[in-house]
């Protein structure tokens, strides 16, 4: 195994539709846009053996802990937000999991839908690379219908502190947890949809607005956005206003595709479409 640009670690997810089942999961969008954006990728993951990951494997490098079951989630969109069932789970992710070659990525990003990975895979990390946090499925709980509810992290005042940056959906948390998570990371990013996102570093707070767009499907949106934040991130200098203003445009792309392939074509079109006027990689000043 080569050494990667991008390490995922999380649950790839069979995701329940309307029109039928589709793949999801942070890993598969967050690593699917990583590659679009010109990364080497490599995805832990675990699922069942026949659950069919052609689609991510063709731009991503797979390394796959077999389970009895692939976790699996329906998405219900309503008025008054996301409404998330989660009926099976593949298996837990340890530290022995990562293979070896993959643990000096440049940029590492650990993408939980179902507090999946053992907090010790983060001290892999920590101090050697970017590490990027989207925690969303460490503060999931789930009731007996396998109803999806907000839950504090036990884990979050000893990490956030240490990682690079910790990347949150407003729909992921409580008004109160955000106030706690603000204090413990060193740069915390919230999502907020239609209305961009709030970058919070330890000196102030600053809001970027996204791009209007025509929405059709949100999922994924907050992946992608990660993974466009923390690509930039790496390679503007580290300038996260400047980063969550790319990351903001790519997830705003998405939202107008419905399922993965179709949201990594239109990025892809549209990173065609902007690279004519000014390049990725254009110099920026702190």
């Amino acid at each position: 195994m080569k050494p990667l640009d991008y390490l995922l670690i999380g649950h790839v997810t069979k995701d329940l539709t309307p029109s039928g089942s589709q793949l999801g999961g942070a890993a598969s969008f967050a690593g699917r846009v990583a590659a679009a954006l010109g990364a080497s990728v490599g995805v832990v993951t675990s699922a069942h053996p026949a659950f069919d990951l052609t689609q991510l494997a063709q731009t991503v490098k797979l390394h796959r802990v077999d389970a009895p079951k692939t976790t699996t989630f329906e998405n219900v969109y309503t008025p008054n937000g996301r409404i998330q069932t989660l009926s099976e789970r593949a298996n837990p992710i340890h530290a022995n999991d990562v293979p070896q070659a993959w643990r000096s990525a440049s940029i590492v990003h650990f993408a939980p839908v179902a507090d999946e990975i053992d907090h010790d895979v983060i001290d892999l990390f920590l101090g050697k690379t970017i590490v990027g946090l989207t925690p969303q499925g460490w503060l999931r709980g789930w009731d007996e219908n396998g109803r999806i509810f907000p839950k504090p992290w036990q884990w979050a005042e000893q990490y956030f502190p240490k990682v690079t940056a910790v990347i949150l959906s407003e729909e992921d948390i409580t008004s109160q947890m955000l106030i706690q998570y603000r204090q413990w990371a060193k740069l915390l990013i919230l999502t907020k949809g239609a209305a961009g996102c709030i970058v919070f570093t330890e000196a102030e707070s600053i809001h970027v607005p996204t791009l209007p767009v025509r929405e059709v499907e949100p999922t994924g949106a907050g992946d992608i956005f990660a993974a466009a934040f923390l690509m930039a991130y790496q390679q503007n200098g580290q300038n996260p206003v400047q980063a969550a203003q790319f990351a903001n445009e790519i997830a705003a792309q998405s939202v107008t595709q419905i399922g993965l392939h179709a949201k990594i074509q239109r990025i892809k079109q549209y990173l065609a479409e902007k690279q004519e006027t000014t390049p990725i990689t254009a110099n920026h000043h702190k």
